[in-house]
């Protein structure tokens, strides 16, 4: 084999940590690239350039995952770290062409599709629900340690050795594939033919989404988890940019909150969701993680301190129990050959999201006229009564964040759904899926379509 010893888990978590803590060092020089490259209507650009990319990954997830099950992994775990990462050094060069790229990288921003693949080749069924949870736990520590680093620097050094640092790690991240992953793929796991080397069906993005009014179990679980998860992947796109320029975070409050709340929502995950689980049942933890989210996007839509978002934060913690509670609840209630079909259909309603989400964010923001007008120093920021709003007399000083309160009203629905979701019983199971999953079966080790964040290893263990 090419690389370093046999595969494993571990290299599949360096491949991850080193991709995305590239990209958390960069997240207080993107802030201020963006804000320069548009200063008008920052917002909604902010919102189209990563709708697109989403859009584009929901797309193009199942094809790559088809591909990598004929051509292997380590070649696609390459291809997808490297046009990823590109955008990179373009932030010096040419914002315009760095944002260019950002939605274009798109069409290969699916690392964690691949990765998941590359896992479930080298471990057992059982063994994947740890294996998954290390690579989420890694996952969610680069983000919790890069955004600190990154500001820091950026504060001490400048911008251009916060870029200069990401990139270096972007290479030794290729470096590191080349040299020491080996492939996962078995050479008697590939195809033998090249007349049909993969399934088009397997490669349709919508093929998972097709399936969804099929029962009406499923149809209720996936209403509740387009609705909530919506509104969270607009936040994610935009939040540190409203923290910075409306509410008047510094640099280092950006970072120190992202560590603060990475941090209380990995305990959120392991211990808070294991003791409600056992103590208030599958269902009832799912509502109470919706009812926190309703509180959070509440709190961010009309908090105009940043003491606020500090205590909204602490309630978004909270909030992110929903996912593995409803990864959980599929899991235990659905046939053990019909998991990959349910939980596909799921992870292909939150691609879509992915892409959705923040192309809603940033036209809510254009039509409340929620805008920039300069970028004011930390220390003005700081002393200001008000947030830093283009019409502080409009509508905008009363309601500082719109999206946060539309999503909040989709949450609310998507709570109003989950009631009607059987919690004991379940009709997922004896089998009522067998007469759909003809020729809807995945590939055993083919990725999910949509598999582009962090929290996407909750949605595909299958042993919980």
């Amino acid at each position: 084999r090419q690389g370093i010893g046999e595969p494993s888990v571990y290299h599949a978590v360096v491949v991850i940590f080193l991709e995305f803590f590239a990209w958390g060092l960069l997240t207080t020089p993107m802030l201020t690239v963006l804000h320069q490259t548009f200063p008008q209507h920052t917002f909604l650009m902010n919102g189209l350039i990563h709708g697109v990319k989403g859009l584009l990954s929901f797309l193009s997830a199942p094809l790559i995952g088809a591909l990598s099950d004929v051509w292997g992994r380590k070649s696609f775990l390459l291809l997808t770290v490297f046009f990823t990462c590109a955008p990179i050094p373009l932030m010096k060069i040419s914002p315009w062409w760095y944002f260019a790229v950002i939605s274009m990288s798109g069409v290969f921003a699916v690392t964690f599709s691949v990765i998941f693949a590359y896992v479930a080749d080298i471990t057992q069924e059982h063994e994947r629900s740890t294996a998954y949870g290390l690579v989420s736990a890694t996952f969610a520590a680069s983000l919790v340690t890069s955004p600190a680093i990154g500001a820091y620097l950026s504060q001490a050094y400048g911008d251009t050795l916060v870029v200069l640092l990401a990139s270096g790690v972007a290479l030794l991240d290729i470096g590191f594939i080349l040299l020491a992953v080996p492939e996962s793929l078995p050479e008697e796991m590939r195809p033998v033919s090249w007349g049909a080397p993969i399934s088009w069906e397997q490669a349709d993005p919508f093929a998972s989404l097709r399936k969804v009014g099929q029962d009406s179990t499923v149809l209720l679980i996936c209403i509740t988890v387009f609705l909530s998860y919506l509104p969270e992947a607009g936040q994610y796109s935009s939040f540190f940019l409203y923290l910075r320029q409306v509410i008047g975070f510094s640099s280092e409050s950006v970072a120190a909150f992202i560590g603060v709340v990475g941090i209380l929502s990995i305990l959120a995950q392991t211990v808070v969701l294991g003791i409600l689980m056992r103590s208030i049942g599958n269902k009832n933890t799912i509502l109470l993680g919706l009812g926190f989210q309703i509180l959070q996007l509440a709190w961010y839509g009309f908090g105009s301190q940043p003491w606020m978002m500090w205590a909204a934060g602490a309630v978004a913690a909270m909030s992110s129990i929903t996912f593995p509670a409803i990864s959980a609840m599929v899991s235990r209630s659905t046939d053990p050959d019909q998991q990959g079909v349910v939980q596909g259909m799921i992870t292909g309603i939150r691609g879509l999201c992915n892409g959705l989400g923040p192309a809603l964010y940033g036209f809510v923001f254009y039509l409340f006229h929620v805008e920039l007008n300069e970028m004011a120093e930390v220390e003005t920021l700081g002393k200001a009564s008000k947030p830093n709003m283009a019409n502080p007399t409009d509508e905008s000083s009363i309601i500082p964040g719109p999206p946060f309160l539309f999503g909040a009203c989709s949450v609310l629905l998507s709570l109003l759904v989950a009631l009607f979701i059987p919690e004991h019983n379940l009709a997922l199971r004896s089998g009522s899926h067998k007469k759909h999953s003809t020729g809807a079966q995945a590939h055993p080790h083919s990725p999910p379509a949509g598999g582009s964040d962090g929290k996407e290893p909750l949605l595909e263990d299958s042993s919980v």
